[in-house]
């Protein structure tokens, strides 16, 4: 049996060298893709080096010149990639009514901006990518807000996120749940840091789902398995996650940010 785990070990860093390019020499790691990769292997070849040097941001805005207030909106110079950063930490980055509307915004700039070649969707901090709707506004009419819409029109988002032309990226660290789960499944990747926490919420806070995540994560980890996650509202850890094919790697927390930026230096290049 030896012989052919270190085979599949070998072609599974070949994979991982083609597709990452380096972002640390440690030998000691045990996280495939963070070892060197040869001047000579497929992807250097088409591609060349990745820059090394460190990503500068600058903040962005839409055509409108409206301020963005529950979202972060940037772009890295000359480096061809877009980060929009969920911005309500002290709600564990849920989303509201105007949050979805800032999101809405932010895409579409992106989308339309041909110097950027790829999308990073985050949220504030290391404990929470989204936990979907802010259940603090919700009411018997719907979900309440400063602007009175009534209605988080996420659906919206998630179809805008599935058409996207470009390749959108969910970084995740801390919780994913409820619509929050649903908005990292309907990215084309799925970052995942080792704290993560994965899982849907529902039948615990009376929801249902009003868009792709019914039938996206039956797609990604199987109708059994949906089905469970729905039914029972059980937190899966990024572990766990990977396994079920939720998420594309775990990475630790101490690395997350030098291994989404190097993916997406290639992904952008």
């Amino acid at each position: 049996m030896a012989p052919q785990i270190d085979s599949a070990r070998r072609r599974m860093t070949a994979v991982a060298n083609h597709l990452v390019p380096v972002i640390s020499s440690d030998s000691n790691s045990g996280f495939i893709g963070l070892n060197n990769a040869s001047m000579n292997d497929s992807y250097h070849r088409i591609h060349g080096e990745v820059p090394s040097h460190d990503v500068v941001w600058r903040i962005a805005c839409d055509e409108s010149g409206t301020e963005f207030t529950d979202i972060i909106y940037e772009k890295a110079v000359g480096e061809g990639i877009a980060k929009i950063t969920i911005n309500r930490p002290d709600r564990r980055n849920a989303f509201r009514p105007h949050t979805v509307k800032e999101l809405i915004r932010a895409f579409n700039d992106a989308r339309d901006d041909s110097s950027v070649g790829v999308i990073i969707l985050t949220g504030k901090g290391t404990e929470a990518f989204c936990s979907g709707g802010d259940q603090a506004l919700r009411t018997r009419d719907g979900y309440a807000d400063y602007e009175n819409f009534g209605r988080l029109n996420v659906l919206d988002l998630q179809v805008q996120i599935r058409r996207l032309p470009k390749p959108v990226i969910a970084m995740v660290a801390g919780y994913a749940v409820g619509g929050g789960h649903v908005l990292h499944m309907v990215c084309d990747l799925t970052i995942a840091a080792d704290n993560a926490i994965f899982g849907q919420t529902g039948p615990k806070v009376g929801s249902f789902d009003a868009g792709y995540g019914s039938s996206i994560m039956s797609r990604l980890v199987g109708p059994k398995k949906a089905r469970e996650m729905w039914f029972l509202a059980r937190f899966y850890t990024a572990e766990e996650a990977e396994k079920m094919g939720l998420v594309n790697t775990v990475v630790p927390v101490s690395l997350f940010v030098a291994y989404l930026m190097s993916l997406t230096k290639c992904q952008a290049h």
